[in-house]
């Protein structure tokens, strides 16, 4: 059993989560205090490949992307770098569908984040940065944990939008889905069950650990309490 498939999409997954971790939680944060106009408004637009299918966002950025399109025409020419067909071009899809996942569940934490507390760190001389690390992110570490097991889970799924950029090549850029889906197309439904076990497992034990994780925090927060 060839289990490059595993390793691409584990690879790929965890790229994108760290991506979509921290550029989830920055937009988060500041739209989060923008007016409700400004907010509702930009809203939409990030949260967009949330509701769109994959295969259009996946269209959307072979349009951007393409070797003859304007940012991948410019990559090639300046870097010599193919942006679509390869098995980091997969990340590009998996942030783009992961995102307002983790966008979405990091805004909500941070809009329900108590805004003294923070102001209690200011009067105590404490910087904007630690005030965020320190105080903010402990206080939403329940949505944020959430949004990040979303991405990843989101981001290990991904077909749609995978496929359309990155493609099927064995041992190059196939990843579970794209695996499952030729096995299943060529009759291998056997083959194609084994996947999807393992699909299964995965998402499994990460969940669970989840789980277990929050399970501890709120024990040692009543703990601590006490």
């Amino acid at each position: 059993m060839d289990w490059y498939p595993l390793y691409n999409s584990l690879r790929i997954a965890a790229i994108s989560t760290a991506v979509v971790f921290f550029l989830g939680l920055l937009t988060a944060y500041y739209i989060a205090r923008l007016p409700r106009l400004v907010k509702g408004a930009l809203d939409v637009v990030l949260t967009l490949p949330l509701v769109l299918p994959p295969t259009v966002v996946g269209w959307l950025l072979l349009v951007l992307l393409g070797p003859n399109r304007p940012v991948g025409a410019w990559v090639l020419a300046h870097f010599g770098v193919r942006l679509v067909m390869t098995w980091w071009s997969a990340v590009f899809a998996t942030v783009a569908v992961a995102f307002p996942l983790m966008y979405r569940t990091a805004r909500g934490a941070f809009e329900s984040f108590d805004q003294t507390l923070a102001e209690a760190g200011a009067t105590l001389g404490r910087s904007n940065t630690w005030i965020f690390w320190r105080v903010r992110m402990p206080v939403c570490r329940q949505g944020i944990l959430a949004g990040t097991v979303l991405a990843f889970a989101r981001a290990l799924g991904e077909y749609g939008a995978t496929s359309m950029i990155a493609g099927y090549t064995p041992g190059r850029t196939a990843t579970i889905s794209t695996t499952v889906y030729q096995l299943w197309r060529t009759g291998s439904d056997g083959a194609a069950l084994r996947w999807v076990l393992v699909n299964v497992a995965i998402s499994a034990v990460f969940l669970l650990a989840v789980n277990l994780l929050e399970d501890r925090q709120r024990r040692t927060g009543k703990g601590g309490g006490r």
